[in-house]
């Protein structure tokens, strides 16, 4: 077994010791941008030391950042140099801003990418989006810090990404899990043989029998947890036991809409404080729920493991890869005076992701409708245009009805 680095495998006393020499100089850091100035500006550095000493500190939502944008463009003052210093700056759905940088890992994905067995010699088709969004770039830094060489194919043109993956020899898949079997089921339609023997997948959850899929076809695949704003957080190991916590953050669970810790195994929300000195994000709320487990990994990493996505604490949900969120329904609604009501339906297709939106409606048709959720939702759904008072008086706006079992 090798390790990407020592880090990996250092005892809990290592790395308490270690964490708490960097914490403190994170929040000495955060201390320094101006939109800490309210929240960490009492602060003593030298008083956290540690995941229990932030619990005394305030959580820093989404909806948090994307106002502190709104007046302080791009990125809210949560910075501690300006967008011209950094080589790459993001816009995700919100809109949200995000920075980026091309420093050896600076997104962490290559220590996903090494358990994942991805290394020198390797092709990797990049399948994530290059197109402002960041996962393209986070996941092409990574292969850059195992060595590995990088097809960036972006989504879409499946035919085309056939013809390329067997033309350069690609032996590694990078992208969301459903996406990989189209390019199978496609090269299998045309003839092809292609030489995939390793995935690296995320943005969307993966199905066991998905993944079974895959190992039959020769290929194994593991998923990392990562978003736009942190960049990788856990990953999978061969082990496939739970979800490894990256070593340049850290992670606590706390019962959702509050800061407070859940009791060891309980289900709650992840909120994560990263250790990347550019981007200082303290006690970051991720939205997601997860849970510790217990003891290690069989595959010799020591820290701490988390069971993976487990739902969203709010109503926003990832559908083919992409978070919709409630605030993105209502702009749906307020778009169209004879628009009521409207709800969004997750489903499974196969293996394949499926968004139904259901539209209360005095007027108006599905085209006319259609063309407002690409705009708003920013990707395809199939309509159904109901009479008013025909969806569920329950409160939601947006239903997954995917299981994850």
């Amino acid at each position: 077994m090798t390790y990407f680095d020592s880090l990996e495998t250092r005892s809990d006393d290592q790395r308490a010791s270690d964490q708490a020499k960097a914490l403190q100089a994170q929040i000495a850091l955060a201390k320094t941008a101006a939109g800490y100035a309210g929240s960490l500006g009492d602060v003593d550095p030298a008083s956290i030391t540690s995941a229990a000493d932030l619990v005394s500190l305030p959580v820093l939502r989404k909806s948090d950042l994307s106002k502190a944008q709104g007046a302080n463009a791009p990125f809210g003052g949560f910075t501690v140099k300006p967008a011209s210093g950094f080589a790459h700056i993001f816009q995700s759905p919100g809109p949200i801003y995000e920075p980026g940088g091309v420093d050896h890992d600076w997104w962490r994905m290559g220590r996903f990418l090494h358990a994942v067995g991805i290394g020198q010699g390797d092709v990797v088709q990049n399948c994530f989006g290059y197109h402002l969004t960041p996962a393209g770039m986070i996941f092409e830094n990574g292969a850059r810090a195992v060595g590995a060489a990088v097809l960036p194919a972006g989504t879409g043109q499946t035919e085309l990404q056939v013809t390329a993956a067997r033309d350069v020899g690609a032996t590694a898949y990078a992208g969301t899990p459903d996406y990989l079997k189209v390019i199978l089921d496609k090269a299998e339609a045309m003839g092809i043989k292609l030489g995939f023997t390793k995935a690296a997948v995320g943005g969307g959850a993966l199905f066991p029998s998905l993944r079974q899929e895959y190992a039959d076809r020769g290929i194994t695949c593991l998923q990392s947890y990562a978003t736009a704003d942190l960049g990788n957080i856990a990953y999978e190991s061969p082990a496939m036991e739970g979800m490894i916590v990256d070593e340049n953050v850290i992670v606590e669970i706390v019962t959702p809409g509050t800061g407070t810790p859940v009791a060891p195994g309980e289900v709650g929300e992840v909120v994560v404080t990263t250790l990347n000195p550019d981007y200082p994000l303290v006690r970051f709320a991720t939205g997601d729920l997860s849970a510790v487990m217990p003891g290690i990994s069989p595959c010799g990493r020591t820290n701490m493991r988390i069971k993976g996505w487990m739902g969203r604490a709010d109503q926003t949900t990832k559908i083919k890869g992409m978070f919709v969120r409630p605030e993105q329904v209502a702009a749906l609604v307020e778009k169209h005076d004879e628009i009521v009501k409207a709800r969004v339906i997750a489903a499974r297709d196969g293996e394949m992701d499926t968004m139904t939106v259901q539209i209360e409606a005095n007027a108006g048709d599905e085209i006319t409708f259609g063309k407002s959720v690409i705009e708003v939702l920013k990707m395809k759904g199939k309509i159904e245009v109901v009479s008013p008072g025909a969806l569920p008086k329950d409160g939601l706006v947006i239903e997954d009805q995917r299981s994850y079992d």
